[in-house]
């Protein structure tokens, strides 16, 4: 039955208890249109496309900087037409025409590479220092600064790529540093936010920001490029980085306590259903009443020290690790090699190369709000368990795109079966959002933010390295060359989706108590085993 007034769910373990029924009656739970909370996901969500934006608008607008991906190629590329052009494209050209006065720049293809690399140089180097510092100050000021900070420094790429190349990966460099910490701010704030019958949607609402990033940016950058000239491209994501800035640090508040609009029925709610350190769905849960303290009016907040030695031997969180890793080799794979295949192999033109390289992105975007709801409605109704679920999510967001990888190494040079294998294979790993993407804030709602980015940290390495495999494999610029890159990422991908099924957890882990809650914890195994 539901906790009565003023209490939550407390993470400690209880044998004796099997309790199934939902933390709060769905009647009960407050309107989720125009709430605080679903607007915070959705400025989230604007800033998360902006944030991509920021990311790729310089894969795109590379092949306007210098007017050709590959400004001295070899001879043997003349004769590696792998697949004839799709019907109506054998005459056309692949010039690629701008506005009169922009500036190009002879850059060859390994200084293109480093200068593409160069964002996740810095990404990789805020992302776990973010948590950290998010997890004990809040997020709302390093998830805000962090997208300002990026657009700032985007503003300036024109002038960087003036004074040549090596300003420009430094300034790439620092727009990855500044960057790094959005997503452990965003859990952060999701871990004083988010009531845990909406925590899948809320969460993947906010994150599939990405995947909608992704979708605008690549043919938007392209058809900015050929309008206006690539620079504008750098100045239209920047100046709506700060746009989208002076919003956030507005209307945003770190805890519900303290937001000015929220309604007094929407705050209590949160207040009780999140509780002091996060609740548990598992079916071994413990109901205590909650009472706010002066030490939980600052939220979750972890304090400085941290149990890293249980973290680091905790198996339930480098089940999150590998699994991320797994899915983000497949992810990282299509982001920086899509259109190179597109191009190359199937020798679509830019405009159509930049459209349909970003379909992916749409269907993922779609599936991953529809997979937070879906998730949240199986919590809900009891059908299973968080574990289950967020297991069920990952398998089918992991394996599912395994499958559609293998089936564009078997649709030889059929365009239209590539394009929807390509597009089925992204679309069917938004799954994954409701799954291990948000798992961190399960085992450890205190330190969801330092979690996500540890595994975030790790998560990018694929990034750097998956492109580096990419090119070693297409050197020579053939289907065999391809089969073996959608080869390693389904495989991988599979594997991932087994890991995560037989290790994968969402239960609350011991080492996030706090000493409080390890002792009532403790007083409730005495009186029943005394029982």
């Amino acid at each position: 039955m539901p906790p009565p007034d003023g209490c939550s769910i407390n993470s400690a373990a209880s044998d004796e208890s099997e309790d199934t029924e939902p933390l709060i009656g769905s009647d009960e739970i407050p309107p989720r249109c125009c709430s605080a909370r679903f607007n915070l996901a959705f400025l989230m969500f604007l800033g998360f496309t902006v944030v991509y934006g920021l990311r790729v608008n310089l894969s795109v607008a590379m092949v306007a900087m210098v007017n050709s991906t590959d400004p001295d190629p070899d001879g043997n590329h003349s004769v590696t037409n792998a697949c004839p052009p799709p019907s109506g494209r054998e005459n056309t050209s692949n010039n690629f025409q701008q506005p009169a006065g922009v500036p190009h720049y002879n850059w060859d293809s390994e200084t293109q590479g480093w200068l593409l690399g160069a964002f996740f140089f810095g990404y990789l180097c805020t992302q776990i220092p973010g948590g950290y510092l998010a997890g004990h100050y809040g997020g709302k000021f390093f998830l805000g600064l962090g997208v300002l900070g990026t657009a700032a420094l985007t503003l300036l790429t024109p002038l960087a790529a003036k004074w040549g190349s090596y300003w420009l990966f430094a300034l790439r460099a620092l727009e990855g540093f500044g960057e790094g910490v959005t997503y452990p701010a965003m859990m952060a704030i999701w871990a004083r936010w988010a009531p845990p019958l909406e925590r899948s949607r809320l969460i993947a609402m906010s994150a599939s920001g990405g995947s909608f990033g992704a979708f605008v940016a690549l043919p938007l950058t392209g058809y900015i490029c050929q309008m206006l000239g690539w620079p504008t491209v750098f100045y239209i994501c920047g100046g709506a980085g700060c746009l989208w800035a002076v919003f956030w640090f507005i209307f945003v508040s770190d805890d519900p306590r303290n937001h000015r609009r929220i309604s007094k029925e929407e705050r209590d709610y949160i207040i009780k259903t999140v509780g002091p350190q996060g609740p548990c769905f598992e079916k071994h849960c413990s109901v205590t009443p909650y009472k706010e303290t002066p030490a939980d009016s600052q939220g979750t907040g972890h304090g400085w020290s941290l149990p890293l030695l249980h973290m680091a031997l905790s198996v339930q969180l480098w089940a999150i690790i590998v699994t991320q890793m797994c899915s983000n080799w497949a992810y990282y794979t299509l982001l920086t090699s899509l259109p190179t295949y597109m191009d190359v192999i199937l020798h679509f033109d830019l405009q159509s190369n930049g459209f349909l390289s970003s379909l992916p992105y749409l269907g993922s975007w779609l599936m991953a709000w529809l997979s937070g709801v879906m998730a949240d409605a199986l919590i809900e109704r009891r059908v299973f368990s968080v574990t289950v679920v967020r297991k069920i999510f990952t398998f089918v967001g992991l394996f599912l795109p395994s499958v559609f990888l293998v089936a564009v190494v078997y649709a030889g040079c059929d365009h239209i079966l590539i394009v929807t294998f390509l597009t089925l294979s992204m679309t069917t790993g938004g799954f994954s959002a409701a799954g291990v993407f948000i798992n961190q804030i399960d085992i450890a709602p205190r330190y969801a933010g330092f979690l996500l980015g540890i595994t975030n940290t790790f998560g990018t390495i694929p990034g750097v390295v998956a492109p580096i495999v990419t090119g070693y494999f297409t050197e020579d610029r053939t289907l065999a060359g391809w089969a073996k890159v959608f080869w390693v990422a389904a495989g991988i991908n599979a594997g991932g989706a087994v890991i995560y099924t037989f290790l994968g957890s969402s239960k609350l882990q011991p080492w996030a108590l706090t000493e409080e809650e390890r002792a009532e914890a403790e007083r409730k195994r005495n009186r029943s085993i005394s029982h």
